[in-house]
């Protein structure tokens, strides 16, 4: 028996749980930090690591008191953080600026540049992470700040991903060449490969813009996946933390990557994270180029595996902002939700509110909704809503199923899936297949798995989620809502190309409105069973404060 330490990093705030080998989650804590937006710049997106660090603290010391353990029997601590979010430190690892968090799309610009100097020089890199480079990303991100802050470039020693800056700083580090870094943060987001030689090349580079001149170099560090240790918690943090010093922490990685693995992935599975946008994950025994996903990476998921990753830029905000609009919550809007019948709003919507992170990886792209009348509610929206991020997440999983990446099981994780089952019957009936979603609260157990790991408790991932993983229920597609939906993605499909690719052919779109409306007649009519799943009715579409 050990007793670890599992942190998750989310856009809003961090939770700590700490868990038990042999009896599971003993206790748990979160702590909240400011996300800082522009109004008159909705691409602007930063959070502070002293914020970071200081509700690390908090939640870790009211995470122990909540398990009713001594702080020196915790073993390990295992770390995941959102990405790419990037941070410029100087050469003692001190921040110079704050985080440009994931949701960051300030370097649009940059993105696009990176991207046809990449296919116009032939750099295979681009290829695997999907063909087109994203501003979600940290190439993109850095260049922007360096390009834009001239006055700090003189303390530019490195810039770090959140998960490294965390595991670094706990450790003690402060050389940048001893630094963690992340091959499931490098791979997805930076370009990096081992088998093409690292990081893209300096020539490439310099291309883009003179300013990277060196930037390659000052990338250096330890590169590792999440099986290897980043080091030891050290003095001072073990005092700030209420911890021993000397406990292991193993090289971190993203949230959604150990969400997967707390979700119970395995081979043939993808793993949709639903939460304020989607993580779509899935494991695989050999790398296969898959155009337009976020990466197809070894190890970053799975040190024995390849790691494919894709996604939504918004799922879980696009419903927060149709409340807000709304003056209400997503809780007080949900109920009811399963009395819904599919496609009987008669309205279609794209889940671009925030760009397209895959299959198109278009961050210039808004929401799109059709098929409005005067009698439409919010409600109806969020529903169609909810029916759009499920048609997304068919196309995306069409591509990866398209490029050899097996999709044999089908898993709903994150926070809005263990609280919605609507969601979870729209999701099932859209794919026509079943989809599983977590017994209990898998948030952090992902970290637990590889800090038990870090402490020598199980001897591989497999072992461990055998031993913590809740298992999963099962929602069966309801056969004539699933026939409704198979009318209705193939134009939702149509729209997703026709609308958001920039060259996209000319589209005969005449008929589309009168069809929606045909189904959502035909719909109303019929004796329809709703989106109720067991029975349960929808709990809150909100995502948690992660």
């Amino acid at each position: 028996m050990s007793i670890v330490a599992g942190v998750d990093f989310g856009t809003l705030s961090v939770r700590v749980s700490i868990f038990d080998s042999a009896k599971g989650r003993l206790g748990a804590a979160s702590a909240e930090y400011p996300l800082h937006r522009k109004k008159e710049d909705p691409d602007y997106a930063t959070q502070s690591h002293a914020d970071h660090m200081a509700a690390l603290a908090k939640a870790m010391r009211a995470a122990v008191q909540s398990a009713g353990i001594s702080p020196d029997s915790v073993e390990a601590i295992a770390l995941d953080t959102t990405g790419s979010s990037v941070i410029p430190v100087d050469q003692h690892l001190n921040p110079i600026d704050d985080y440009y968090l994931w949701c960051d799309h300030r370097a649009w610009k940059e993105a696009a540049e990176i991207t046809a100097a990449a296919r116009a020089a032939k750099l295979p890199a681009i290829e695997w992470c999907g063909g087109i480079y994203s501003s979600e990303w940290g190439w993109a991100k850095l260049l922007h700040w360096l390009r834009n802050n001239p006055a700090k470039r003189d303390r530019f020693a490195t810039a770090l991903e959140h998960c490294d800056m965390v595991a670094a700083v706990l450790c003690g580090i402060d050389d940048p060449a001893q630094a963690p870094r992340s091959v499931c943060a490098m791979g997805h987001k930076w370009m990096w490969s081992a088998a093409l030689g690292g990081l893209p090349p300096e020539e490439f580079l310099v291309s883009l813009d003179p300013v990277l001149a060196g930037v390659r170099a000052k990338l250096a560090g330890r590169y590792a996946t999440s099986d290897q240790i980043a080091g030891h918690l050290s003095p001072q943090w073990a005092e700030k933390l209420g911890l021993r010093a000397g406990i292991p922490i193993p090289v971190g990685a993203f949230d959604a990557h150990w969400d997967a693995v707390g979700a119970e992935v395995r081979l043939g599975d993808v793993v949709n994270v639903v939460g304020t946008s989607t993580c779509i994950v899935a494991i695989g025994e050999k790398p296969n180029l898959v155009p337009g996903v976020c990466g197809v990476v070894p190890g970053s998921v799975h040190p024995g595996y390849t790691g494919i990753e894709a996604g939504l830029s918004a799922t879980g905000d696009i419903f927060e902002a149709i409340a807000r609009r709304a003056a209400t919550t997503v809780a007080d809007l949900s109920h009811g939700l399963e009395q819904y019948r599919a496609g009987e709003t008669g309205l279609l919507r794209m889940s671009w509110d925030n760009g397209d992170r895959t299959v198109l990886v278009n961050p210039e792209l808004s929401g799109i909704t059709l098929g409005w009348r005067l009698t439409h509610t919010a409600q109806d929206e969020l529903f169609a809503a909810i029916e759009g991020t499920a048609f997304h997440t068919r196309v995306i999983l069409e591509r990866m199923e398209q490029h050899g990446v097996p999709v044999k099981r089908i898993i709903n994780g994150g926070g809005i899936p263990r609280k919605n089952p609507v969601l979870n019957q729209v999701y099932a009936n859209v794919m026509g297949k079943p989809i599983l979603v977590p017994k209990g609260d898998i948030t952090s157990l992902g970290s637990a798995i590889f800090a038990f790991l870090a402490a020598g408790t199980f001897k591989s991932i497999e072992e461990a989620q055998s031993a913590l993983c809740p298992g999963h229920i099962t929602v069966d597609p309801q056969p004539s809502e699933a026939a409704v939906y198979q009318e209705l993605y193939p134009v939702y499909r149509k729209l997703y190309f026709g609308f958001g690719e920039r060259r996209s052919a000319a589209l005969e779109i005449g008929s589309i409105l009168p069809e929606l409306r045909r189904i959502a007649a035909e719909s109303r009519r019929s004796p329809g069973v709703g989106q109720s799943a067991g029975g349960q009715s929808a709990a809150s579409l909100a995502s948690p404060a992660s």
